[in-house]
């Protein structure tokens, strides 16, 4: 098998979470005895050629972090500019990321995911989804570098799993997405505690980044 990845993130691939994530699926492809190529969409001057290997080949996924309910405007733009003939049949398939921990959070974004294979003369693939990735980027800290990678090593599991069954309409796939919704106890907990551990973290990283004033500063005021 094999795969034509699209990374439809706006980001540079230094700071991108979804080229780690991709990554780390790749590793599982590969070790599946599967390969696959890589196109940034960040870079417009991959463009040209993602396009032939989207029109070239049978299995694509595109990969994408989820921003505020919305697909980057990157990844429209460039489905804009895919011709609607193939000249092969092929899979459309797709990996969705975001900061949400919550599966049902990104449940209006898989139903348009789902729309658009058949506009572009494929059939639907499937949706990988996953929350929580949002500190990916940030596992070189050594208090995210546990987590992260646990995280990333799943990511490396779905692609040997995608290599095996050729899509993601298998039971692995939707179990990866963990809980719909957190149970009420989660979300009391966030309530009382880990919302001040999360404002204690973004302080840590602002002061690693070089930040001196208050992350609730306001100077025109």
């Amino acid at each position: 098998m094999h795969v034509i990845i699209i990374n439809g993130s706006p980001r540079v691939q230094k700071l991108s979470n979804t080229a780690k994530i991709i990554q780390s699926f790749g590793k599982g492809l590969q070790a599946a005895g599967a390969s696959f190529e890589l196109y940034s969409l960040s870079d417009r001057r991959e463009w040209d050629a993602a396009r032939d290997a989207f029109m070239g080949n049978e299995q694509i996924i595109f990969a994408l972090p989820l921003y505020v309910e919305c697909v980057p405007s990157i990844m429209l733009e460039f489905l804009e500019s895919l011709p609607t003939e193939r000249r092969q049949p092929a899979l459309m398939s797709f990996i969705l990321h975001g900061g949400f921990d919550e599966g049902h959070q990104f449940r209006l974004c898989e139903r348009f995911l789902q729309s658009l294979p058949s506009q572009l003369g494929c059939t639907y693939g499937g949706c990988l989804i996953q929350g929580g990735s949002f500190m990916i980027r940030l596992r070189d800290d050594e208090k995210m570098k546990k987590a992260m990678d646990k995280k990333l090593d799943g990511y490396t599991e779905m692609g040997q799993s995608f290599a095996a069954h050729g899509s993601f309409m298998t039971p692995e796939s939707r179990k990866f997405t963990g809980p719909e919704k957190n149970p009420w106890i989660v979300h009391l907990l966030f309530k009382l505690f880990i919302k001040r551990l999360v404002r204690n973290n973004f302080d840590y990283f602002a002061k690693q980044w070089g930040c001196t004033r208050p992350l609730d500063d306001k100077p025109y005021l």
